[in-house]
């Protein structure tokens, strides 16, 4: 009786520790998983952020023009010309 005692706590000891090792490889995968994740998204923001700055400066020279244009528009007595 001791005997089988010993055998079904050693299955169950190492069947506990099959269940660890798994568990602990499912961990470390998901962690690469979301590692890569992180660095696809810093990379779509660094895109984004390259964008908005490309959008930025045509912005301002879009305003720049819009405010020479209104100056000639506005001037009624042809001094600006």
């Amino acid at each position: 009786m001791r005997g089988l005692a010993v055998a079904v706590g050693s299955l169950l000891l190492a069947g506990g520790a099959v269940l660890v090792v798994i568990a602990d490889q499912e961990r470390a995968a998901a962690l690469d998983e979301v590692k890569a994740q992180v660095v696809k998204t810093q990379q779509l923001f660094d895109d984004a952020r390259a964008q908005n700055l490309r959008l930025a400066e045509q912005l301002t020279a879009l305003r720049s023009q819009i405010a020479e244009q209104d100056a000639t528009l506005s001037d009624s007595t042809g001094f600006l010309q």
